[in-house]
């Protein structure tokens, strides 16, 4: 599932593209993707034009020049293609929006989604998600102020996004081995040097990610070699059986909460 990094890729890309140009076609190839029936969502988006791109947790918000917004949770497997019909990918598509001569594909969407919303609803659907992670205003004694009172594994934590916006499996695991914490740490149990060494491994983890495109496993266009230039960097995630890159012990895999989990026991510790 694309999480905070790929994301953020997605909005910055999104904005060096699509800034101002009016959307001259609409395909909706899948109805369950979208909240309203076909003909009222080709109506509502043609002509339209996307004024700002803006990401919060795992969800992309396009702002509307008559201010709606357009919401997309790619969910599992979901992938954004921007190009030419030429270059139309080869696989299914759920949406596209034509800017002119190039179409925004919408791609994996069985389980995401792209809903027409009003400002309050976006609003809305935002309301209950956590803080950033990577926002100037979180400092160690406010991410200290997220865990504090909580009780629970670690990982189960950071995939909750009322408490931190934007982890999901792949990012929770290379922090904690960041952090040298088990992922099924307590969270009750942690000292502070232990939420002290967390709070720096999230910032270094989802900024180190976020600066090389995430592990997307395809370009965002043609000539992009920077999105999913993380698939090769992860030192944990989807590395059972191989040997851990910092004591060389093995990485292993389980099972928390109906999720995998990648870790190294020799080196991940419970403070």
């Amino acid at each position: 599932m694309p999480e905070l990094p790929e994301m953020e890729n997605y909005r910055k890309l999104l904005s060096q593209h699509l800034i101002n140009v009016p959307i001259t076609g609409v395909t909706v190839n899948r109805e369950k993707t979208i909240n309203m029936e076909t003909p009222e969502f080709t109506q509502a988006l043609l002509g339209a034009r996307i004024v700002f791109v803006e990401r919060r947790a795992k969800h992309i918000l396009f702002h509307l020049h008559d201010g709606r917004r357009l919401l997309l949770h790619l969910m599992l497997g979901g992938l954004l293609f921007y190009g030419t019909e030429a270059e139309r990918p080869e696989r299914s598509t759920q949406v596209e929006l034509a800017f002119g001569d190039h179409i925004l594909y919408f791609m994996g969407l069985r389980l995401g989604y792209l809903h027409l919303l009003s400002v309050k609803e976006g609003e809305a659907a935002m309301g209950k998600l956590g803080p950033e992670l990577l926002d100037r205003r979180m400092t160690p004694e406010r991410f200290a102020g997220l865990l504090k009172g909580r009780r629970g594994a670690l990982k189960s934590l950071m995939v909750n996004q009322q408490v931190m916006a934007g982890i999901g499996n792949c990012y929770a695991d290379e922090i904690a081995f960041e952090a040298g914490l088990l992922p099924t740490t307590l969270v009750q149990n942690l000292t502070p040097d232990a939420v002290a060494r967390l709070y720096d491994s999230v910032r270094k983890v989802l900024t180190e990610a976020t600066e090389i495109g995430g592990y997307m496993e395809m370009p965002f266009m043609t000539g992009d070699t920077v999105t999913g230039s993380y698939n090769d960097k992860c030192k944990v995630y989807d590395r059972e059986g191989e040997p851990c890159l910092r004591c060389g012990g093995t990485i292993v895999k389980i099972e928390l909460s109906g999720r995998k989990v990648f870790y190294c026991p020799d080196c991940q510790h419970d403070e």
